[in-house]
C-alpha cells in the first residue's frame, strides 16, 4: 500500500464539509468482502451497497465513485464512477451499479459500472476509497464519454461536501 491518500491531498487545496458514508457490505478500513472482487479473482464484480447522509443545504446532486491508488500504475485505477445522481437520492443497493439513477461512467477497463477488486500479486494491500460529493449543481458541464478523472476534476471544484469509506484487499 503507497502511503498517499488522493483525497486528503485534494483537501488541503479546498475543505468539504463532513458527509457521512456507510454500508451494509463493506466496513471502513476492513478487508472487501469476496463478492466485491472482479470475477477473475474469484468474485463477482458485484458492487456494494452505499448510503449516505448529511448532504448540506444546496446540494442539488451527487457523484460516486471508487478509486484504487494503490494499483501499480502512475495515476491509481478507477473502479467506479458515477456522476447528476439526483439530490433525493441517497443510497445504491448492493449490486446496483449498472442502473443506478445518474450517469454511469465506464472504469479502467472500458465498461460502464463497477469492476471489483483485483489487486495483482506482489503488489501488497490496496485501498478502494468509495467517495460520495454532494454537489452544487444539478448536472455537470461533462458528457458521458469523460474519463473518471475528469469527473474527478469536476466534482472538486463543486463539491459542498465529501464522505469516504474505504475498504481494502490484497491477493498477497
Amino acid at each position: 500500500m503507497f502511503s498517499y491518500d488522493p483525497y486528503a491531498e485534494l483537501a488541503t487545496l479546498r475543505s468539504f464539509a463532513p458527509l457521512t458514508v456507510m454500508s451494509n457490505d463493506i466496513a471502513d478500513g476492513e478487508p472487501l468482502p469476496r463478492v466485491h472482487w472482479d470475477e477473475s479473482f474469484g468474485g463477482s464484480d458485484t458492487s456494494p451497497q452505499l448510503s449516505w447522509s448529511g448532504a448540506p443545504e444546496g446540494t442539488r446532486s451527487f457523484a460516486v465513485s471508487c478509486f484504487d491508488p494503490d494499483a501499480p500504475t502512475a495515476a491509481g485505477f478507477w473502479h467506479w464512477a458515477v456522476y447528476d445522481v439526483p439530490a433525493d437520492v441517497t443510497s445504491f443497493a448492493t449490486g446496483e451499479a449498472g442502473s443506478t439513477p445518474g450517469i454511469t461512467l465506464r472504469n479502467e477497463t472500458g465498461v460502464p459500472g463497477y469492476i471489483g477488486a483485483g489487486p495483482p500479486p506482489g503488489t501488497g494491500v490496496h485501498r478502494y476509497f468509495f467517495v460520495v460529493d454532494a454537489l452544487d449543481v444539478e448536472h455537470l458541464d461533462i458528457t458521458p464519454d469523460v474519463t473518471p478523472s475528469i469527473l474527478g476534476f469536476q466534482r472538486h471544484f463543486h463539491s459542498l461536501a465529501r464522505g469516504i469509506l474505504v475498504a481494502t484487499a490484497t491477493s498477497d
